[in-house]
């Protein structure tokens, strides 16, 4: 159990927290939520015991471990795999010691001791968490140093991970995971035996790998039982529920209140307008709730192209003469909303530098109109800002003409208000910074949005802005995100690149997070002592859920077909397209008619098929 008990801690003449009290039961796996700036990432320093409370107390058991990610691996010739073995200091200090141990009783305690911590299965359970981080057994020999740090991060959440200590502190541990290790981490997190807190605003992790939610708000801290989408109902009522005693309060105060002024003077009622004095004495205002709105995000819209707005035909792409990715036949029309999945290290970034013009094809045609505008926004451009100007200087270069009150105006649109617009870049904070990039990424009204992962920086209520602002935006969105949630939220199509290709992927992302954990060993544990159980018959229904589930999908992609067959009639029955004699305009769209009416043609195929399929089984 761990045991947070009245604690008061300030932190350069900042109070975050102020007699803060919770008690989080053993084994539990708990994410630990609030807003950016709160104190989640002090909370973990005060449970190390890096930082002295100022009041209060923090209870751990005692000889238990704490285990969490300070740093990346260092750059050593250690392989990856003896780097993780050597983070079970118990098993290596055994290891050592039975190499010159001499007396046969020690030599019988270490072995004993060897088995019950299943030293033998060591690095089958190491290997097992590299290749779910994204190591492959090749990588796992290679020396540390051969790797960057974001890989290296990787490689120190493995040890703590293959560690397993009795409290494990995770601080947004998927912000250097990509979306097919955060898939993985899910998984492993519901199996671990022993207490964990996770800091995240990665909704769906908060969903499906945590029993219990730790908020961070006003400087107390409160517990929750649940997944975070039932914390977040639990705090809704409760903030109604307050709202509206609020009111009831306020009305019954200035009923009382009335009453004194009105019968004070009077001899008669003094005794009971002094009675009333009394009541509104002992009667505790209730506070008023002040949950601020988080500033949401501004993306102007731009006008319409004709499509395709992106056209790759035989393409190929790579660096210094060595291709990455090939082969590409590729469209991106203005109304699309298109996800990359893939692996870290199989082209996604490169295949947007490709699109975004920051990286030029060896081979192929890649087709765009002239005025096409793009915004690119990736995680290495936070690092491109001027640490030492402002953000009012940034605009600025940009907008030079514009007056400082329209500049401001800009800023406070992106969500950087006044309190932060005169503040040197290098003292704000990464979410901060990312509003200020996808600001300057976004300035020109560009007609198709990149966004490497956005969200790294973002705590979850604006990563629901950004989605808000996303599905109102009225350009193309290429998205790389290791946050499913926002993939959900805002793709309608998922390309999957891999093994130098880039191809569709027909299936929704419950699927692909199956698909992903088959492949790197997700499937959950099993207990040693349970006995397997028969599998119990399905019901008949259960055989045609899958078929309905492709029936929808089908349905859906009939409609978008049909939709974009209409837009493109309606502009082919355009009077101006004949009079103004735009014949290779007429071309255009007749042959992207044929290519849509051919992709409904084979659309409504399926769903005969499926439907086929559904009558059988039904």
């Amino acid at each position: 159990m761990l045991k947070i008990s009245d604690i008061t801690f300030v932190l350069e003449g900042r109070r975050l927290f102020d007699a803060a009290s919770a008690t989080i039961p053993a084994g539990h796996k708990v994410g630990v939520v609030g807003r950016n700036g709160t104190g989640k990432t002090t909370l973990f320093r005060l449970i190390r015991g890096e930082w002295t409370l100022d009041g209060g107390s923090i209870e751990i058991p005692r000889g238990a471990r704490i285990g969490g990610v300070a740093q990346e691996a260092p750059a050593s010739d250690m392989s990856l795999i003896d780097t993780v073995l050597e983070a079970d200091v118990e098993r290596t200090a055994l290891l050592a010691e039975a190499e010159t141990a001499t007396d046969g009783m020690r030599i019988a305690e270490i072995q004993t001791r060897l088995a019950d911590i299943e030293a033998h299965s060591a690095e089958a359970r190491a290997s097992a968490i590299l290749n779910g981080l994204g190591f492959d057994k090749v990588a796992q020999r290679r020396p540390c140093a051969d790797f960057s740090g974001g890989w290296r991060m990787r490689v120190a959440l493995a040890a703590v991970l293959f560690s397993q200590p009795d409290v494990l502190l995770l601080d947004e541990p998927t912000n250097y995971l990509d979306l097919e290790g955060t898939v993985w981490l899910e998984t492993f997190l519901t199996r671990y035996p022993h207490t964990a807190l996770v800091i995240s605003h990665d909704r769906g992790l908060l969903n499906r790998s945590v029993g219990g939610i730790l908020h961070l708000d006003a400087q107390k801290l409160t517990y929750y039982q649940g997944n975070y989408d039932q914390f977040d109902k639990m705090r809704r009522v409760q903030l109604e529920q307050q709202i509206s005693a609020k009111k009831k309060q306020d009305a019954q105060r200035a009923h009382l209140q009335s009453f004194v002024d009105r019968f004070k003077a009077k001899a008669s009622k003094a005794k009971q307008a002094q009675s009333r004095v009394k009541m509104l004495e002992r009667m505790q205002p209730i506070a008023g709730v002040v949950e601020s709105s988080v500033a949401g995000f501004n993306f102007p819209s731009p006008e319409e192209l004709s499509p395709p707005i992106v056209s790759i035909r035989d393409g190929q792409v790579g660096y210094d003469g060595k291709p990455v990715l090939r082969s590409l036949d590729l469209r991106i029309d203005q109304d699309d909303r298109i996800a990359l999945l893939g692996a870290n290290g199989q082209g996604k970034s490169t295949l947007s530098k490709l699109i975004a013009g920051r990286l030029a094809a060896m081979e192929g045609k890649l087709t765009t109109p002239s005025k096409l505008r793009i915004g690119y926004f990736a995680q290495h451009q936070l690092d491109e800002l001027y640490p030492d100007e402002t953000p009012l200087d940034h605009l600025r270069r940009e907008r030079s003409e514009e007056t400082p009150a329209k500049l401001r105006a800009r800023l406070a649109a992106a969500g950087i208000g006044v309190e932060i617009a005169d503040v040197e870049v290098a003292r704000l904070s990464g979410g901060q910074k990312a509003r200020l990039a996808m600001m300057l990424a976004t300035l020109e009204a560009p007609h198709l949005m990149i966004l490497d992962e956005p969200t790294n920086h973002l705590d979850i209520e604006s990563r629901e802005a950004l989605v808000m602002a996303l599905t109102e935006y009225e350009g193309a969105v290429i998205l790389v995100s290791h946050d499913p949630h926002l993939v959900e939220s805002v793709a309608d199509r998922l390309w999957l690149v891999k093994d130098g290709a880039v191809t569709p992927y027909d299936g929704d992302m419950e699927a692909y997070r199956r698909l992903l954990l088959s492949e790197r060993g997700g499937k959950p544990a099993k207990d040693k002592d349970e006995k397997p159980k028969a599998k119990p018959k399905p019901a008949p229904r259960n055989a045609t859920a899958p078929i309905k589930a492709e029936l929808v999908k089908a349905e859906a992609r009939i409609a978008k077909l049909e939709e974009m067959r209409d837009k493109i009639d309606e502009g082919l029955a355009d009077p101006r397209l004949y009079e103004r004699g735009d014949t290779e305009r007429q071309e255009m769209l007749q042959k992207k008619r044929a290519e849509v009416m051919k992709g409904l043609e084979r659309a409504e195929e399926i769903w005969m098929d499926l439907q086929d399929k559904l009558e059988k089984a039904g």
